[in-house]
Formats: structure tokens, C-alpha cells, sequence
């Protein structure tokens, strides 16, 4: 009882939070409209048949007028209706990985499990149409022709990011794309694929314990699904740390410079777009000489002057 007066106590709080949030960017940002956001999206790459995979920062693209809502609905006009559109849907409510895993009493269940990634995946659950992946850390969100087939099965894959996963299906399809808006080339999920498809190929080891969470299915099954944790130390040094800049910019330029990474202007963001099959080829050929979503500052900068 007193566990699920703190919840609801924690979810009102946020909730005011947002609104004095939202009040301030809609009195102090641009207002981006629909039409913009459409014209900046095309200028960017976005086209009738795309499969995107979407990582993002709302309020980096400044006011959008009608909020997350609107973006949703102008992807899922420029991308049509044998396009797809797949959004982090992670639920974990340790905090991380780890913290999530050492819970005694938690069970994902779907019915009553929101996310904890922000209003833009928030709102995208709630949409007409969206499936979502059965997974007790990185669940995954899906609107579109394949939605069924990106979803399915995620609780058997051998891994979060392994055969059978959301990410896995999601690279094979054509047009396959990784879209960024508002965000740096950090936070990026799609970099821990080519971890489990290489496996003891990677570079280095990056796990610290595996363990089996519960999930229950809309048949009330429950199924115990394999989540791995990253060594801590790792964590502090990858690319989605703050103070991995340097990292960030590597990975930025190499990725540009390979030809493959679209940028520009969406809203008040700077945004990019990468195509997937390239990104996870590109991302193994940097593995093949050392370099890392962890590689150290120092080691990063010797490894980067004697790559061609």
C-alpha cells in the first residue's frame, strides 16, 4: 500500500514538472509546426517507405505545436503505410540495468508498464496500432507495415540485441534507418547489436552478470528472459557518458567521413540519420581495428592516427 501511494505521489510530481516545463518552452523557444517539422524532416533523408528506428529529445527540437503527438503523426505520413516507425520503450525501474536486475519483486507486464524514455515514447504507446516487443528491460515500441514482426518473439531471443530481437529484424528490413533527432551520436541503443552479434569477437568483454527477469504475456504466461549487465567500469567511460565528448565527435566525423551519416536542421535540433546496414558494418569495421563505443581518451587517440 504505501509502495503504490509513493508511485502515484511520484507520477503526480512529474507530471507538474512537465507542465511548468512545457509552459516555459512554449513562452521562451520557437514554435515548430507541423508543416517544419515535415519540410526539415525530408531535408534530412526521411522518405515514403522508411523504417526508422527513433532516438530523441523533445524538447531539443524547441515548441512543438501540439506536442509529441504531432511528431509522431507527421513520421507516420513522410515514412506511409509501408513505412515503420520503432521507439525505445525501455521500462527500469532500478535506474539501470543492473539495479533493475538485483529487484526482488519486479515482473514486466505490459498492461501496466509505461517507459521510463520520455513524453515522445510515452505518448507513442498510446497510439492506436502500436505493438510492443515482451521484454523485461528494452522493451521496444512499433507502428507500421512490419510492426507484428519487429515485436514478436523479443522475450526468446537469446539476448536484448541478439537473433530475433527488434534490433536484429529491424537491420535486415530495406530502408532500414537510425534517426536521431535533437540528440548527440550518444545515447544510441543501435551500437549494442554489433556486441551480441559479434560476441566473443567484440574487443573486450563487457559484461558483468547475466540474469533471468519475469514478463507475462496477455495470457498471463510468464516467461523468464535473459538480461546481462555491463561492468560498471565500462559504463563510465562509453559514449553516452558526459564526459565522453571526444568520443561522440570521433564517431561523428568517422561516420561522416564514411559517407553515411545524413545532418540537419529539424526544428531547433541539430539532427542526423544513418542507413542501418551501413551503420552496423561501419561500427564493425572500427571494432576490427580496436576502436569502441568504450575505447579510452588516450588509447582512443592512438588508435585514431593509425586508422586509414
Amino acid at each position: 500500500m504505501l509502495n503504490s501511494l509513493k508511485q502515484q505521489l511520484k507520477r503526480i510530481l512529474q507530471r507538474l514538472q512537465r507542465k511548468r516545463a512545457a509552459d516555459k518552452l512554449k513562452q521562451q523557444a520557437n514554435h515548430i509546426s507541423a508543416e517544419q517539422l515535415q519540410h526539415d524532416l525530408q531535408q534530412l533523408g526521411v522518405q515514403q517507405g522508411d523504417t526508422l528506428f527513433l532516438h530523441s529529445s523533445l524538447k531539443s527540437l524547441g515548441y512543438v505545436v501540439g506536442g509529441p503527438a504531432t511528431v509522431i503523426k507527421v513520421l507516420q505520413q513522410l515514412v506511409g503505410e509501408q513505412g515503420n516507425i520503432l521507439l525505445p520503450a525501455y521500462y527500469l525501474p532500478g535506474g539501470t540495468i543492473e539495479a533493475t536486475c538485483q529487484l526482488t519483486d519486479y515482473q514486466f507486464d505490459p498492461r501496466i508498464h509505461g517507459t521510463h524514455m520520455g513524453r515522445l515514447p510515452e505518448t507513442f504507446l498510446q497510439l492506436p496500432g502500436v505493438k510492443r516487443s515482451l521484454h523485461p528491460t528494452h522493451s521496444v515500441a512499433v507502428w507500421g507495415a512490419q510492426a507484428d514482426y519487429l515485436t514478436n518473439g523479443h522475450h526468446q531471443a537469446p539476448s536484448v540485441f541478439g537473433e530475433g530481437s527488434p534490433w536484429q529484424r529491424f537491420t535486415a528490413l530495406p530502408q532500414a534507418k537510425v534517426l536521431g533527432l535533437g540528440i548527440s551520436m550518444g545515447p544510441v541503443t543501435f551500437y549494442h547489436l554489433l556486441e551480441d552479434q559479434l560476441g566473443e569477437a567484440f574487443p573486450l568483454n563487457v559484461w558483468h552478470q547475466e540474469y533471468r527477469l519475469p514478463c507475462i504475456d496477455q495470457d498471463n504466461n510468464i516467461w523468464q528472459v535473459p538480461v546481462k549487465s555491463y561492468k560498471p567500469d565500462l559504463t563510465q567511460q562509453r559514449i553516452d557518458h558526459p564526459s565522453r565528448a571526444d568520443l561522440r565527435e570521433f564517431f561523428r566525423q568517422s561516420l561522416q567521413q564514411a559517407g553515411l551519416l545524413q545532418q540537419a536542421q529539424v526544428g531547433d535540433s541539430q539532427s542526423w540519420l544513418l542507413p542501418a546496414t551501413g551503420f552496423l558494418t561501419h561500427l564493425q569495421w572500427l571494432a576490427e581495428r580496436g576502436i569502441t563505443v568504450y575505447t579510452p581518451e588516450a588509447e582512443l587517440a592512438q588508435k585514431a592516427a593509425n586508422s586509414p
